[in-house]
């Protein structure tokens, strides 16, 4: 039987599969066997011939699980299936099997299984089992992550407690992340506070780092939908900013922050020869993190052969400007085994950050 961690979230984007694969990577160093599953999947990809939940299968490939992948990610939530279920089609207790029998065979085969949720803790109550009802069910131990600051994490922490509480799960600690480096100290003083009357710890995640929280330049393409001219190192480039090219070309270039992305529209042939002769100089590369070039006109070809020579990371898409400037910044940046610079960061800040022994301690309280 494994020693098993529940990895619950008071909603999306909080840092459930950062914290996820840094217990992983820590756990590995304890334990020789080490599993995850995702019970739900709600967001499917297709590997190796595999429908599986994404951050499923960022865990089977970065960790070389990929022959557990189908118990990592038993049941995939597919357009429609709320619908089936509805209609009789599909049933609870069908879904209920899929994800039980996954989570027992992989406690079997495991010394500490980490089981990561999906959503906020209501997530799955119509399929017959949500992420409460999954955590005491199996008998793990929630560890429940939550994004920074101090009221918000107050409150949207006591919103989901209560769902576990209902459900006699066993909530031992709350995990925050997205820590403003300055107020750290402040911050988690004050939450234990917040906290003294409930059976919990209150732990420090990560702090806010833009280079997690933000996107590279394969995600942005991905996001898109359309090719990238890049090498494999441009590819990984963070965006820390996103400007539209609207203004005159000096404006624009007086407006560059450090790793921007800029979206030019295809007609401005005078501000992409502009970024492209910049980006070949040191003092502006590293403000010029790549073009998007949006418009249904083609570039002129002499504009391309500057593009091209100049080496700049850049993309076509034949949308207009504003719609893929909104595309860009409704998208949340999520990790895949091909960020390899992020990973690398990820692990090594949960070396300085996480004390694996009190992680694994909660499960003995």
């Amino acid at each position: 039987m494994a020693r098993k961690i529940f990895v619950a979230a008071t909603g999306m984007n909080s840092g459930k599969t950062t914290t996820s694969l840094s217990l992983m990577h820590m756990a590995l160093r304890k334990y020789k066997r080490v599993g995850f599953i995702k019970p739900i999947g709600p967001k499917p990809v297709e590997f190796n011939g595999l429908l599986a939940d994404k951050d499923a299968v960022l865990m089977a490939r970065y960790f070389g699980l990929e022959e557990d992948l189908p118990l990592m990610s038993p049941f995939v939530l597919n357009p429609g299936d709320t619908r089936r279920l509805m209609d009789g089609e599909l049933t609870a207790a069908q879904i209920r099997k899929l994800i039980f029998d996954a989570i027992d065979a992989l406690d079997k085969k495991n010394d500490f299984l980490i089981i990561e949720g999906a959503g906020h803790t209501g997530v799955g109550t119509l399929l017959g089992c949500n992420n409460a009802q999954i955590a005491t069910t199996s008998g793990a131990t929630v560890l429940m992550v939550t994004g920074g600051g101090l009221g918000n994490v107050v409150d949207t922490a006591q919103v989901n407690l209560a769902l576990f509480q209902k459900e006699k799960s066993r909530v031992k600690a709350i995990l925050v992340n997205k820590i403003i480096p300055e107020k750290r100290e402040k911050t988690l003083a004050y939450l234990e506070k917040a906290f003294a009357t409930e059976d919990l710890r209150v732990l420090g995640g990560f702090n806010y780092q833009p280079i997690l929280a933000n996107p590279t330049l394969r995600r942005i393409a991905r996001v898109l939908g359309v090719e990238l001219l890049a090498n494999a190192d441009q590819a990984q480039r963070i965006i820390h900013h996103v400007q539209i090219g609207a203004a005159s070309s000096q404006r624009v270039v007086e407006l560059l922050r450090e790793s921007t992305l800029i979206v030019v529209n295809s007609s401005r042939d005078e501000l992409l020869v502009t970024l492209s002769h910049l980006y070949q100089l040191d003092e502006y590369r590293s403000q010029i993190a790549g073009i998007v070039i949006p418009g249904v006109s083609e570039i002129s070809n002499i504009t391309k052969k500057i593009i091209d020579s100049s080496g700049v990371p850049y993309m076509i898409d034949k949308r207009t400007s504003t719609h893929v400037f909104e595309i860009i910044n409704d998208d949340v940046s999520k990790l895949t085994v091909e960020d390899t610079h992020k990973l690398k960061l990820l692990t090594e800040l949960a070396e300085k950050r996480f004390d694996f022994d009190e992680f694994d301690s909660l499960i003995d309280n």
